[in-house]
């Protein structure tokens, strides 16, 4: 089991930058791929961004391909999200995700195959 708490939410104002990191506890995080799961209140939410357990390997939702990196650092047990170029739509909550996995390259873009969340943590951007 591994419990992951997110950090690095707030306000921004749109053309701005953001970093989210998330840090993991319990279990090692090297043994689970990673994402961020975002979600608009009302909205089903999609996975933006996720990278597999060795960090070399990632992939992101066609709206933010460009804007958003997602990188990893295994011995400091901590996944980040760096999201450039914010706009109004990126206004959301951001949830950190570890999908179990014996497969070191695989990525997860699917919230089903996630096995544990962190709380959230909420990125407003202004106009």
């Amino acid at each position: 089991q591994v419990q992951l708490v997110e950090l690095g939410g707030g306000g921004v104002q749109a053309g701005g930058s953001r970093r989210l990191l998330c840090a993991a506890s319990g279990r090692s995080c090297s043994t689970y791929a990673m994402g961020w799961f975002r979600q608009v209140r009302g909205n089903e939410g999609e996975v933006p961004a996720g990278i597999g357990r060795s960090g070399s390997s990632t992939d992101y939702a066609d709206s933010v391909k460009g804007r958003f990196t997602i990188f990893r650092d295994n011995a400091k047990h901590t996944v980040y999200l760096q999201i450039n170029s914010l706009k109004p739509e990126d206004t959301a909550v951001y949830y950190c995700a570890a999908a179990y996995t014996v497969l070191v390259h695989v990525v997860a873009r699917d919230s089903k195959r996630y096995d544990y969340w962190g709380q959230g943590t909420q990125v407003t951007v202004s106009s």
